[in-house]
């Protein structure tokens, strides 16, 4: 019988992020619940693949619990802004997508006020109230049930390609190494994205 993943200590995200926020908590929760729902094998490793819709705080702790990281190559980040993971099991072929159902002034209108007078004088005061509201709300959103906090839906989406490891070019200006598919042709000479002139007429 394969042993059931052991879902890592909230303690070890705020370790890893260096201090506790609702950010954190809203990717714990996510990674706890696919973890639960998709996986009870330890061992699938790069087999599991978190997609994540922002670059916030979530995603230090969906790194930190699921294991996914960009450098493996099954963390895939999409700029949409949106409090929205995706998670997949290539095993199993089961995708698993949540999206949180209110924002965090929803959940604790309280912490809106607090965060409001800080950011308008961020005096010791103000400062305290709002850190010890800040530790409130990430508690509150730890204990919340999965589905008054996310929508969680059994999904199907073209699950992406293992990653892959590139040749490794040198750009024709700064000299620098660049991965093979991401150069650009430039008057027939590679060249990284960086010193790459874009070619517009606006």
């Amino acid at each position: 019988m394969k042993e059931a993943k052991k879902i890592t200590p909230f303690s070890e995200v705020t370790r890893f992020h260096g201090h506790v926020c609702p950010g954190t908590a809203i990717g714990y929760r996510a990674s706890e619940i696919a973890i639960k729902k998709l996986s009870s094998d330890r061992s699938i490793d790069e087999e599991f693949l978190a997609i994540v819709e922002n670059d916030s705080c979530s995603v230090d702790a969906i790194q930190v619990v699921t294991g996914c990281t960009f450098g493996k190559g099954n963390l895939i980040f999409k700029d949409y802004g949106k409090n929205v993971y995706t998670f997949i099991n290539r095993n199993t072929g089961n995708v698993l997508r949540l999206s949180i159902k209110k924002n965090l002034d929803e959940i604790d209108p309280e912490f809106a006020i607090l965060r409001n007078n800080f950011l308008n004088s961020a005096n010791r005061e103000n400062k305290v109230a709002f850190e010890k509201q800040k530790d409130y709300l990430s508690q509150r959103i730890l204990s919340m049930d999965d589905t008054e906090l996310f929508k969680i839906e059994r999904v199907e989406i073209d699950i992406p390609q293992e990653a892959r490891i590139f040749n490794s070019l040198k750009c024709h200006k700064c000299g620098e190494f660049m991965a093979e598919h991401r150069a650009r042709i430039e008057n027939g000479e590679l060249t990284c994205i960086p010193c790459f002139s874009e070619y517009s007429r606006n």
